[in-house]
């Protein structure tokens, strides 16, 4: 077993980046080079846009790279509740942005011809308890009324040919989500990019940031500085640099993931013989699915802890523990990758965009990252390439979250609260 995440080992490495020192000016600099990052840069190149990126890492190395792979339509909040806290106008809204969201990934595909395994094979989402039952069928009448028409829900022999387990009572199947190889997909966009005229940098943190009027700034690293016209900063959770007025608005939260060796034929049809992304009713619930090489991709939230290397192997034999539980029949199975990632979540985990102190930034997509860091990285290019009505969400409170300075001292807490949350439903 490698801890390792195996997008990331199963790829073809960028072979794009620029070496040597940065150039002395750009009209815009884009900091962080995984999914958001590197679409805005591409659709600014593609303006004629003279772009380049920083990435402290790798490109498409941290939260981009490590997620469970699904990128699902919909909001990851229930919409019901959603409707109830926004209003049903605004709720429907963020679900059409979020479907819109995967159509902006299957249509870059398609047009930089990315080979990442893209399929549109459906979301089920699993009820874990006989009580969660009833609040899903409501759920469900709502979403088909209101957003999902061609929604399915499934009980019974219905659902046991799609996920082959007794932990689950009924699931509901809307089959506009997809998924894909989110490794090969971070490379493809990082080529697209450079192809169409963005310079990439990997391995280049910022460390300093200096206003020098409006939105220029002077934007400092280990091997230069550089000016810019305008600086788009999509780092995620930012636990490095000059970040810290976006480290005071979100928390940063860890999420793990196990891959299997692949899966025979037979072990396929005993356990997702569906092949749909799934996720589960839980508070702290896990999300499945299998790739195209038929690996078992099993992840959750199994510690509310930051990724590190004690914390991943922790969490790898939680994960191991519960996809046995799920599918007896694989408890044989050899795990193949165990890893770590962080989110970057909001207090109401729906994401945030615009600009602050001349800065233009995106930040907090809470488990829509997949899916939403395209589409939302090539609104805001197109902001900041004068298109004034581009920022779907635009002028949305983001307040500081009361007591967080940066570290996350009250994850545990967290995980505290949501397993009773989980005990009393």
């Amino acid at each position: 077993m490698q801890f390792k995440p195996y997008w990331i080992e199963t790829r073809t490495a960028f072979a794009g980046a620029r070496q040597g020192d940065l150039p002395a000016k750009a009209s815009v600099v884009v900091i962080g080079g995984g999914f958001t990052g590197l679409s805005a840069a591409r659709t600014l190149a593609m303006q004629g846009v003279d772009t380049v990126l920083l990435e402290a890492g790798q490109v498409a190395g941290g939260a981009s790279g490590r997620s469970g792979g699904h990128c699902n339509n919909g909001t990851a909040a229930d919409l019901l509740g959603l409707a109830n806290r926004l209003g049903a106008e605004e709720a429907r809204r963020y679900y059409a942005m979020f479907d819109d969201a995967v159509d902006f990934v299957e249509s870059t595909v398609r047009e930089e011809q990315i080979d990442c395994d893209f399929v549109r094979n459906g979301k089920i989402k699993l009820a874990v308890k006989p009580s969660h039952v009833e609040a899903m069928k409501r759920g469900a009448d709502y979403l088909a009324r209101e957003v999902e028409p061609d929604l399915v829900f499934l009980e019974g022999d219905a659902l046991q040919s799609e996920v082959r387990s007794d932990a689950f009572h009924a699931g509901m199947v809307m089959p506009r989500s997809a998924q894909m190889h989110v490794g090969r997909y971070g490379t493809g966009l990082a080529d697209a990019a450079a192809r169409h005229g963005a310079a990439i940098f990997e391995h280049t943190p910022v460390t300093r940031l200096k206003r020098l009027s409006g939105s220029r700034y002077e934007v400092g690293t280990a091997r230069g500085s550089i000016v810019a016209e305008a600086v788009l900063v999509c780092t995620g959770p930012s636990l490095q640099g000059p970040f810290g007025w976006l480290r005071r608005r979100t928390v940063p939260m860890g999420s793990f993931v196990i891959a299997t060796e692949p899966l025979t034929d037979e072990q396929i049809a005993a356990s997702m013989p569906g092949r749909r992304n799934c996720v589960t009713s839980a508070h702290v619930g896990n999300y499945f699915r299998l790739t195209a090489d038929n690996r078992v991709i099993f992840g959750g939230r199994a510690r509310f802890a930051l990724s590190n290397p004690s914390s991943d192997a922790k969490a790898g034999e939680i994960l191991r523990q519960g996809l046995t539980e799920v599918f007896p029949a694989l408890a044989e199975v050899p795990i193949a990758y165990t890893w770590g990632g962080v989110l970057d979540m909001t207090q109401d985990r729906l994401p945030r965009a615009g600009e602050h102190d001349g800065l233009f930034y995106v930040t907090g997509l809470s488990g829509h990252g997949v899916q939403f860091s395209g589409y939302i990285g090539d609104r805001m290019a197109r902001l900041i390439g004068g298109q004034a009505d581009a920022n779907p969400l635009a002028g949305k409170r983001f307040s500081a979250i009361p007591g967080h300075l940066g570290p996350p001292w009250f994850l545990p807490f967290v995980g505290v609260w949501y397993r009773y949350l989980d005990w009393r439903s």
